[in-house]
């Protein structure tokens, strides 16, 4: 499936956005900000903010940090309000890119965003210039060890996904985003919590690119993710 590598890429970064636990701690504590404020404070009653506790309780966020992010985003102090944007356009070697991102001042974010693209051989383009190029799935990754793959692929299907595929050290379920939540909540009552779980954007088409092009789309990635209003990004390249 189209997507199935743009997994293992996900859980590749994973590893080395540990590595600077300080930064991610940023994002995941503004997720939880913007999870809040925008719906109930109570995690049972707000689906979005029960997945930013379960990227917080991942990442090893104290307790302690996670209650104050969402008593702070539920007081009446609006200087932390941020904006989801999203920008899009065509890295190296002409993959498509896609960034999603939450702040607080467009005008900044959008200059950092651009020179990072203009940096490493890309371009920015208007919103929905590759977008087309992707389908907007939930995706839920288990590590192997959790069920054999007939197993899992029978309760991922039995509770609403797509599909689920496996390799050496991961199964990847995928669903639509209507049913992301419940199907999340349904697997980690038979499994336990997930390796991973979010929203993502699957290629529907990759892109086969080579090791030089590879290394150049990895420097503008990471330029990206180095920028603490930048959320995620997502590509269609093979590998």
């Amino acid at each position: 499936m189209a997507g199935h590598s743009q997994f293992k890429n996900i859980m590749h970064r994973k590893g080395a956005q540990d590595a600077r636990r300080a930064r991610q701690f940023a994002k995941v504590i503004r997720e939880i900000t913007v999870a809040a404020k925008m719906g109930n404070p109570d995690p049972n009653a707000n689906p979005r903010l029960r997945a930013a506790l379960t990227a917080a309780r991942q990442g090893n966020m104290s307790r302690d940090t996670i209650d104050r992010a969402i008593k702070k985003a539920s007081g009446k102090d609006r200087s932390d309000d941020y904006f989801e944007v999203r920008y899009e356009g065509y890295g190296p070697g002409g993959v498509a890119v896609i960034v999603e991102a939450l702040t607080d001042n467009r005008n900044r974010t959008a200059s950092d965003v651009r020179s990072a693209f203009g940096k490493y051989g890309g371009a920015l383009g208007e919103t929905n210039s590759v977008s087309f190029q992707f389908n907007r799935v939930g995706a839920i990754v288990y590590p192997k060890a959790t069920a054999s793959d007939e197993d899992m692929l029978e309760a991922a299907i039995d509770v609403g996904a797509d599909d689920a595929e496996s390799d050496d050290d991961y199964h990847y379920i995928t669903c639509g985003i209507e049913s992301f939540f419940s199907v999340r909540d349904a697997l980690e009552a038979k499994f336990g919590g997930p390796e991973a779980a979010r929203i993502e954007w699957q290629p529907t088409i990759e892109v086969a690119i080579d090791g030089d092009t590879e290394a150049s789309l990895t420097k503008l990635i990471d330029a990206l993710e180095e920028s603490d209003d930048v959320q995620a990004t997502f590509t269609n390249a093979a590998g």
